[in-house]
Parts: C-alpha cells; sequence; structure tokens
C-alpha cells in the first residue's frame, strides 16, 4: 500500500513540476552573440550625379580618354572626339577600351543619341557597353540604343544582355537625352583547363529602374548562333562604335574582387 502511495505521489509530483516548467518563460536569448563588430566597413564617401564614390576609378571625368585605348592597337589612344565634357564615338574609328583590367565591379555610364539620329530599328543609335571585351569585336555586351520609340527584336533593345536577356522593362528616354547604366559584373570563373566553373552575372539599372536582375550570361554576346564560353582572366571595358555618334560621359568604375591592373 506505501508502495502504491509512493508511485501515485511521484506521478503527481512528476505532473505539477512538468506543467511548471512549461509554464515558464524560455530564457532570452543574448543579443551580443549575434552583433559582429570586428570586421568594420571601409568608409565610402559616396558621389553625386555628376561625382564619383571616393573609392571609384573615374574612367571619363569630361577631360580627356587617358584611360581609354583602341581596342585594335591597344598601344594607341583612343580617338573618339571629345568636347564640351563629353565624348562621342567617331564613326569609323573602331571601338575603344580601357587601358586597366577588371575582374567584378560596378560601373556607372551616362549616354544620349543625338536627336537628330535617324535610321530604325537596330540602326538608330546603336552602340554597346561591353562589361568584358574578349576581342575586338567580342565579348559580354549590354545594348545601347534610341528604344523610346523605335521598335526591334527585344532581346537586342537597349539594356538588353545582348541576344541573350530581354530587360525587365524598357526605361529608353527620348533621342537627345542623357540616359544612365548602372551595372554590377560578377565575371566568369574557369579552370585551369578552361572548364566553365561559374558563369557570369549581371544586375542592370537604365534610368535608376531594374532592368537585368542578377541574370546568368549564357556565354559571349555573338550577332548568329549560341553564345558560349572561352577562358579569360581579367579584361578591359569596352564601348562600341557601331558607325553611330553615341555620346558619353561621367563614366567610373568600382573594381569589387581585387584591383584593376594594366596588361
Amino acid at each position: 500500500m506505501m508502495i502504491a502511495k509512493t508511485v501515485v505521489a511521484l506521478i503527481g509530483f512528476s505532473t505539477v513540476f512538468s506543467a511548471t516548467a512549461q509554464d515558464r518563460p524560455p530564457s532570452q536569448p543574448d543579443p551580443g552573440d549575434t552583433e559582429v563588430w570586428a570586421a568594420e566597413p571601409r568608409r565610402v564617401v559616396p558621389g553625386s550625379s555628376a561625382i564619383a564614390p571616393s573609392d571609384a576609378i573615374v574612367l571619363f571625368g569630361g577631360q580627356d580618354l587617358r584611360e581609354w585605348v583602341s581596342t585594335t592597337a591597344p598601344d594607341k589612344p583612343a580617338s573618339w572626339i571629345v568636347t564640351d565634357g563629353v565624348f562621342t564615338v567617331r564613326p569609323g574609328s573602331g571601338n575603344i577600351q580601357t587601358r586597366r583590367l577588371f575582374t567584378d565591379y560596378q560601373i556607372h555610364l551616362e549616354w544620349r543619341v543625338s536627336p537628330s539620329a535617324t535610321g530604325s530599328g537596330q540602326g538608330k543609335g546603336n552602340s554597346g557597353l561591353f562589361l568584358a571585351s574578349t576581342g575586338i569585336d567580342s565579348g559580354y555586351e549590354i545594348q545601347i540604343l534610341d528604344c523610346a520609340n523605335n521598335r526591334t527584336y527585344a532581346n537586342g533593345q537597349a539594356a538588353s544582355i545582348y541576344k541573350q536577356h530581354i530587360p525587365l522593362v524598357n526605361a529608353c528616354s527620348a533621342a537627345g537625352e542623357w540616359q544612365t547604366y548602372d551595372v554590377v559584373w560578377t565575371a566568369p570563373r574557369f579552370a585551369a583547363d578552361g572548364t566553365l566553373l561559374s558563369p557570369a552575372r549581371v544586375t542592370a539599372l537604365h534610368n535608376g529602374v531594374l532592368v537585368q536582375n542578377h541574370v546568368e550570361v549564357q556565354g559571349e554576346s555573338v550577332y548568329a548562333g549560341k553564345p558560349s564560353y572561352r577562358k579569360h582572366g581579367p579584361a578591359p571595358i569596352k564601348l562600341q562604335d557601331h558607325g553611330d555618334a553615341v555620346s558619353f560621359r561621367n563614366v567610373w568604375v568600382r573594381p569589387l574582387s581585387g584591383t584593376a591592373s594594366l596588361p
């Protein structure tokens, strides 16, 4: 009998203890356990519409093309026209590219199609921003084109990753107005034998509007056929001479991995 009473008492105590434990509020976590103080981000002074951030490399600040060279002859300076704080394609002179090489970066570029531009489709205000140049006319291109009131194939309009990714929206301003591209480029990575380890990715804003959202690039831009990758390392940024007098200003770049280098 005593044993039975003892068992009942123990069961009762256990029940009361369990209920009490469940009613007790859980211990509060210490917020300090999740605070990181050791790796403080470095300070960057932000820019403005005409001033680059403090850690940017200014590729064109309104004076000259000292940061650019001819793509066909990298030992020669770029021969495009510089006037009144703007540089303009000299039709027929060929593409130009940066003298420095880049891997991952953020770039800001302003461009304008002449208000007197004629033509239609791909023939009106055509140029291109090649995020990594892999040859005279090869690389990974974001299209520059007057598309405010000028229809063309969707994957070849302004802000497209040429022949690969259609922009989310058409954010083009009218010909004669200045437009902006703000692009984050993540370069592809290759193994020693040339095998692709990770593809390139692009996020882009056109006139402040998101048009490419971390898209995966399928390879180098091609006019016909399928894009593919070829092994390369750090590369110059290139602007295209497509025969139209497109103008540029306020161009700067912020390297995001490593530093910009000279070939």
